[in-house]
């Protein structure tokens, strides 16, 4: 038996994907197979063709022939590890849990440390932010077991095929319990309903093959002697020795950047993005995305993706959620930060998106080359006149499209899902220049690909500014490790080397890699 397969492509009305034997032989008779030769079958992958009208799905179908093998799906392989050399992965998100499941694979024992609750106690927090305006600085839609796109989201979305193995991240996420779909479809997403479980049942099997996994553990200090890493300190009492730290902490870690910063670690700013998350109604972007084909139940709710350059800057669309909800997603009580998520259903009345505007450190007011906390600074200080401006609270500034586009302060809105609560405001004073007179050019822009998106019933709720991180940590890339310390590897959003949930995982397993091949293990 061979491991190979013939792939073709078809395209077919979307009713028609739960008729399979149509499906099958429309690829047959594409691919010139007789249908007494086929082994097996399966669509590939899946996407929505909505360029023209009646809108249509394009299908890539794999089919094996009797003398095929079908491949089986990456399974992840625990090994006992429990008397296994150590490693330190500090944070629990998709880097630092791939990492640690990674390492078991490798044959090594990872120690995880988590700020954060688990997946499950952290919904509590969540509440608080959302009820009672609350912020837990150690547990919130930010940290916490899953990291940030547990709550927000959990799109799979990736661009970075170059950076490793995206496939066998995604069928490890299979392997843990999430549905098979995310294999097939262009832009698979689990959602922020399901993620919980599948996080769960990660942590579970690191601890099941021998390792640890802490939680309320906040990495607060480093020992380095003569550049070389030899142990943590945890919450300011725990002290450990090792000699590989993977610091998978997050794009909103701000205390690890200080830390680092204190200890004469080398970090640098680096460009990120910051904008408003504009929301509206589903069915609006359904009539527009789908020319006027609102009636067919087997269309999914519309995304989209736009993109523009504004006065030498780019302007984007960022997370796009459809059937989603937006969420206060600071991480300190005096800022405010919005996000969006989806359940899995994507069945909410709203669509939400950030729009953004790209940031390169020289552009700011106060940019010098030496400054590491340039982004970072200019990041702060918008999230906290966005927290004055919505009444000192997690209520957010906020204004019609329309309105801010003119000019005219917002006398009403729409429904919200932002469940604390909006506050008018003028967004032109409240953003920075350099900001909204991008921001108001590219909705001009935006409309005239979209036809309706600039409406006075999408409303902007500001800021979204936790896009990537604002501070890289330089890294060897042959080693992985820091540039300058031995023994410490910088690692996922937190450290510039991922922009979402599966590049981040893909880069947790890099990390690991590296380790792997200086104990000589695979």
């Amino acid at each position: 038996m061979q491991l190979m397969s013939t792939l073709t492509a078809i395209t077919i009305r979307p009713e028609l994907l739960e008729n399979q034997d149509y499906i099958l032989q429309q690829a047959l008779a594409k691919a010139k197979i007789k249908p007494a030769a086929v082994k097996d079958w399966r669509i590939r992958k899946r996407s929505i063709d909505a360029r023209n009208k009646p809108v249509k799905l394009q299908l890539q179908i794999e089919i094996w022939q009797q003398d095929e093998q079908r491949k089986p799906l990456n399974r992840f392989e625990p090994k006992e590890v429990s008397t296994a050399p150590k490693i330190a992965i500090i944070g629990a998100g998709p880097a630092g849990l791939y990492a640690a499941l990674r390492a078991i694979e490798a044959g090594l024992k990872p120690i995880v440390f988590e700020r954060g609750k688990d997946v499950r106690e952290r919904r509590r927090d969540l509440a608080k932010i959302n009820k009672e305006q609350l912020v837990n600085p150690e547990s919130n839609y930010c940290f916490g077991e899953g990291g940030a796109g547990t709550y927000s989201d959990g799109k799979l979305y990736t661009r970075s095929k170059k950076r490793g193995n995206v496939l066998k991240g995604l069928e490890w996420l299979v392997h843990f319990g999430a549905d098979e779909d995310i294999l097939v479809d262009a832009h698979p997403h689990i959602g922020t309903n399901k993620l919980p479980k599948v996080i769960s049942a990660m942590r579970e099997a690191i601890i099941a093959a021998g390792g640890e996994v802490h939680f309320n553990a906040k990495l607060t200090d480093l020992r380095i002697e003569n550049k070389v890493l030899k142990g943590i300190e945890i919450n300011k009492q725990q002290r450990y020795a090792f000699d590989e730290v993977v610091l998978a902490t997050g794009h909103s870690a701000r205390d690890i950047f200080y830390l680092l910063h204190e200890k004469g670690v080398k970090i640098e700013a680096k460009p990120f993005a910051l904008g408003v998350r504009a929301e509206h109604q589903q069915e609006v972007i359904n009539y527009i995305q789908y020319h006027g084909e609102t009636d067919n139940p087997y269309l999914r709710p519309a995304a989209y993706s736009l993109v523009e350059q504004v006065d030498g800057m780019g302007v984007y669309s960022f997370c796009m959620c459809p059937g989603g909800i937006i969420a206060p997603c600071a991480t300190q009580q005096e800022e405010v930060v919005t996000n969006g998520w989806s359940p899995s259903k994507r069945n909410n009345p709203y669509a939400n998106s950030g729009i953004v505007v790209s940031v390169e450190p020289k552009d700011l007011p106060n940019y010098t080359p030496d400054d590491p906390f340039v982004s970072l600074n200019f990041q702060k200080e918008v999230e906290r006149a966005c927290w004055i401006a919505g009444g000192k609270t997690q209520q957010v500034p906020a204004q019609r499209m329309t309105d801010f586009v003119n000019g005219r302060i917002s006398n009403d809105f729409p429904k919200t899902s932002y469940q604390p609560g909006i506050v008018s405001a003028d967004l032109n004073k409240v953003l920075p220049k350099l900001i909204a007179n991008r921001l108001r050019k590219a909705f001009v822009l935006f409309n005239k690909k979209m036809p309706g998106y600039l409406s006075k019933d999408a409303v902007l709720h500001a800021p979204e500014s936790r896009t990537s991180s604002p501070v890289s940590i330089p890294r060897n890339a042959e080693t992985l490790e820091h540039i300058e310390v031995r023994g410490l590897y910088p690692c996922g959003e937190g450290a510039g080397y991922a922009g979402g949930i599966m590049s981040a995982a893909i880069d947790g397993i890099n990390c690991v890699d590296a380790i792997a091949k200086k104990y000589q293990v695979v």
